[in-house]
């Protein structure tokens, strides 16, 4: 039986960044995170108000275990206060706006894991107002387009997380295009023993990621992405503007595997966030790819105890169908 963060635990950590004189009324655990706890606290006092609190404890990660795996591959689970807080810097000199940092300790002695205690951005999700307000969410995607690009025009010839990169290490690998393969190949190998339609297709599947691979030109640049942006992935705040969450991941990497996934996730409204110039040979091996993780990512993810089960089978099932629609007829 997982443990979450008791309310005392968060009193503690929401003190120690608003003041002693803040009392905790209430704490909600908010819904969608599988990596890190996200607490919504809620507090009297001098300034009544509303906080969010990041918890890292290992009962908050509902990913199985990823044992031998290296740190610092791009792909690697980027999880906890160092990656968080490298990325937070970084978008935060580029003035692209993520929720501000009020408190962050990774000492384990005011909180057992790593935590952060950041604003409470008021608006919703980006997800929501679409839905809700296309009208005001068409100026919000207008200005997450021009966040991308401020994003995606900086350029590192080494690939990797930010926090990787930061502390003078290289990830692995020759390429990104290499890595990708590499990774398609063994969520090919995984989906084909979970999804008897990836199983009975495996071997054209494989052959058709080896194809789309050597079709890659080599690159020696590559632009800062947030690895995972969908609509739900970006706040609104009560002014209109868009807030980047779920950061640790930010790397440098191929523009085009951010673009894969941002046209996966918004849709037809993907058209407010294209851009010219993306390499077609990329887009081909990066969108196939995408698929076969999101196939293999959620089944495993199933093998634990992660309670929104319905939602992880039928983003497996969907992206399954998109995978196989891909192969030559």
């Amino acid at each position: 039986m997982r443990q979450f963060a008791e309310e005392e635990a968060l009193s503690r950590v929401v003190r120690e960044a608003r003041g002693t004189a803040v009392h905790v009324v209430r704490v909600e655990r908010l819904r969608g995170g599988s990596k890190k706890g996200v607490y919504r606290v809620h507090t009297d006092g001098p300034r009544p108000e509303r906080v969010i609190v990041y918890s890292w404890a290992e009962a908050e990660n509902f990913w199985p275990g990823a044992d031998g795996v290296d740190a610092a591959h791009p792909f690697a689970p980027a999880s906890g206060l160092v990656p968080f807080l490298a990325a937070q810097r970084t978008l935060d000199g580029l003035g692209v706006r993520a929720p501000a940092v009020l408190f962050a300790d990774d000492s384990r002695t005011r909180y057992p894991a790593d935590v952060a205690v950041v604003e409470d951005v008021a608006g919703g999700t980006l997800e929501a107002l679409l839905r809700a307000d296309p009208v005001r969410a068409s100026d919000a995607m207008s200005e997450l387009a021009a966040m991308l690009d401020v994003m995606h025009r900086q350029r590192s010839a080494p690939y990797g997380r930010v926090d990787v990169l930061g502390r003078g290490d290289l990830a692995s690998g020759e390429s990104c295009q290499g890595l990708v393969l590499e990774r398609a190949l063994g969520d090919l190998t995984e989906a084909a023993g979970r999804d008897p339609r990836i199983g009975s297709a495996a071997a054209p599947l494989q052959d058709r990621l080896r194809e789309l691979a050597a079709r890659v030109a080599p690159r020696s640049e590559h632009g800062l992405i947030h690895g995972e942006l969908g609509p739900d992935h970006v706040l609104v705040d009560t002014a209109g503007h868009p807030v980047l969450i779920d950061i640790e991941g930010l790397m440098y990497f191929d523009v085009e595997w951010e673009h894969v996934f941002l046209k996966l996730r918004f849709g037809e409204r993907y058209r407010a966030l294209s851009r010219p110039g993306l390499d077609p040979a990329r887009l081909d091996l990066y969108t196939l790819a995408m698929h076969l993780s999101l196939v293999a990512g959620p089944l495993r993810l199933l093998d634990g105890d992660f309670p929104h089960r319905t939602v992880m089978r039928q983003i497996a099932e969907h992206n399954a169908d998109e995978a196989l629609a891909l192969l030559p007829r």
